[in-house]
């Protein structure tokens, strides 16, 4: 990686004596935030990757169906159809869970953490 580095380095260097960013309208202001500042910066560089691959990780395709779901559950009317929403949604939400509980080391809701145990104790 050091090669890149000077290479961008003395890029940047060149294009400043040509002047190519003295009129910047942005000249002089903050950065704009970047969607990747809410990740760890070791996690960066691979969801990057993965967005311009056009994949999203799991977690967040996850909260996109169980919201989906949620709207599906409002407007329902069936009670067999509501039924397999219901377990879908228990399923996802589950699953959601337990990626962010391995991400966090801790539960994310200790009431519904402590259900789940009781259920496996049976």
């Amino acid at each position: 990686m050091y090669i890149f580095e000077i290479i961008a380095e003395r890029r940047i260097r060149e294009a400043m004596e040509q002047g190519v960013f003295d009129n910047n309208p942005l000249q002089g202001k903050p950065l704009p935030r970047d969607c990747m500042d809410n990740v760890a910066p070791e996690l960066r560089i691979a969801y990057k990757i993965l967005k311009n691959a056009n994949i999203i990780p799991e977690e967040l395709e996850l909260r996109k169906r169980i919201n989906r779901i949620d709207e599906l559950l409002c407007i329902c009317e069936s009670d067999y159809e509501k039924a397999a929403l219901q377990r879908e949604l228990s399923d996802k939400t589950l699953r959601y869970n337990l990626i962010m509980e391995r991400r966090l080391g801790r539960p994310l809701d200790q009431r519904y953490a402590g259900k789940v145990l009781q259920r496996f104790r049976r």
